[in-house]
């Protein structure tokens, strides 16, 4: 006989809605100070290599791609293992280790060393979000993932814009060593906090793990992913959107410079209008995607980041630059929301860890090329012809998008243990955390 939760189909969570979720709550909290130590550590470690050492963009670069790069390489593998792990320990471990790792930057003495060290928290960190992604999966009912995951991005952006002017006090008056211990608590809170909660999962087949069987798991999920139309389309939609975002980056204070002939206080101000876009769109994303194609949604936030492109490239006046990095942010919102929470409800859930690891995989490889390849195209194409031709780029993989999923509906997000019957929950039991 079904039961009133098979025959009544459940509301949607809102974003206030899903933070009265006492489960995500809690890991929605732990990560929003994490995030922001992160924030202040980053800030910390551009300042010292900036202003203190006086160090060039190239070494600024590279730390950035030190901490990059490993994410593309060791993501993959690291989700195969999270499909076996206990999801809890395996945070709380990668929190403190990463305590113990942002520590040492208090005693780093040159760029070789900050590398060092940020190569090691990227190892880790290819661990943490997988395990991140499969907890929100687990925890949070599947008509609450997409407010969860638009909380989740808006905390990302909400301290990215409030992060550099409390991290800009903090070394101005205590010097940058105070942002590296701020971030070491801030990964003790986001441990404690995790540690509270109770996590089920599915049991798995409790084979013997040799690499044969772990190689065939790895690419188990990696032909799930890319035999899947939808999910295929999303994840490299994804991957174009935030190689565009990084080429970007560094460019605009050039643009904003030699076009528009303004300042640093113009540079910030612009920029930060990324931001903002993104809290704009992920505050309406929920509302408007509710009801719709998440890949077509996608395909939206595709062909509107490349109108943002467009806009960046074919004027030159202030206030068009503005509304241009506005709309990036916003169509990001659209592009990252509804790709994350479609990858989680279409995945099964022993698979969940791969195909999130192969998500972040794919971005921080997309930023690395993105990084690496905007300078030289700059050189070559000039800044505001490489604009228009990277609109031309995403209005192009658009309309490949269209024909991949045209006619695609969502499919129906798969159970889990948090909606599951007694008899499955006492099964998921023996992987409780």
């Amino acid at each position: 006989m079904a039961s009133p939760a098979e025959t009544t189909s459940p509301a949607a969570y809102t974003l206030k809605t899903i933070l009265k979720f006492k489960p995500f709550r809690t890991l929605w909290l732990a990560q929003f100070v994490s995030i922001f130590g992160d924030f202040l550590a980053l800030f910390g470690v551009i300042s010292l290599i900036t202003f203190r050492w006086h160090g060039t963009a190239l070494q600024v670069t590279a730390v950035t791609i030190a901490y990059m790069l490993p994410l593309a390489v060791i993501s993959p593998v690291a989700g195969v293992f999270v499909d076996h792990w206990n999801v809890k320990r395996l945070m709380i471990a990668s929190d403190l280790i990463r305590a113990g790792l942002i520590l040492l930057l208090v005693f780093a003495r040159d760029v070789a060393q900050i590398s060092a060290i940020f190569i090691a928290l990227s190892a880790v960190s290819s661990f943490f979000a997988p395990a991140q992604s499969v907890t929100v999966r687990t925890i949070v009912p599947p008509e609450g993932l997409l407010a969860a995951n638009a909380l989740m991005a808006q905390a990302f952006y909400v301290v990215r814009l409030l992060s550099p002017a409390a991290a800009g006090m903090l070394v101005a008056w205590l010097t940058e060593k105070a942002c590296f211990y701020l971030d070491v608590a801030s990964f003790i809170f986001s441990a404690a906090m995790i540690s509270g909660l109770i996590i089920l999962r599915p049991a798995r087949a409790q084979g013997e793990k040799t690499v044969k069987s772990l190689t065939q798991d790895f690419l188990a999920g990696n032909k799930f992913i890319f035999t899947h139309a939808g999910l295929a389309f999303v994840f490299i939609a994804m991957a174009m959107a935030f190689f565009v975002l990084s080429a970007f980056s560094p460019l605009i204070s050039i643009y904003i410079r030699d076009t528009l002939h303004a300042g640093s206080f113009m540079f910030g101000a612009i920029s930060a209008m990324v931001g903002v876009g993104l809290i704009v769109g992920t505050q309406l994303v929920t509302r408007l995607v509710r009801n719709r194609s998440k890949a077509h949604v996608v395909l939206g936030g595709l062909f509107s980041l490349g109108i943002s492109a467009a806009l960046l490239g074919a004027f030159r006046s202030t206030p068009m630059a503005a509304l241009s990095t506005f709309t990036m942010g916003f169509a990001i919102a659209f592009v990252w929301v509804p790709a994350q929470t479609m990858s989680q409800q279409e995945t099964p859930p022993v698979m969940v860890g791969r195909v999130s690891s192969t998500f972040m995989s794919l971005i921080s490889l997309a930023q690395v090329f993105g990084l690496l390849l905007s300078g030289f195209l700059a050189q070559k194409l000039g800044i505001r012809p490489l604009f228009i031709a990277c609109a031309g780029f995403l209005a192009l993989i658009s309309a490949c998008g269209y024909f991949m999923v045209r006619g695609r509906s969502d499919a129906p997000g798969i159970a889990s243990p948090a909606n599951a019957t007694p008899e499955s929950s006492a099964t998921s039991a023996q992987s409780s955390s």
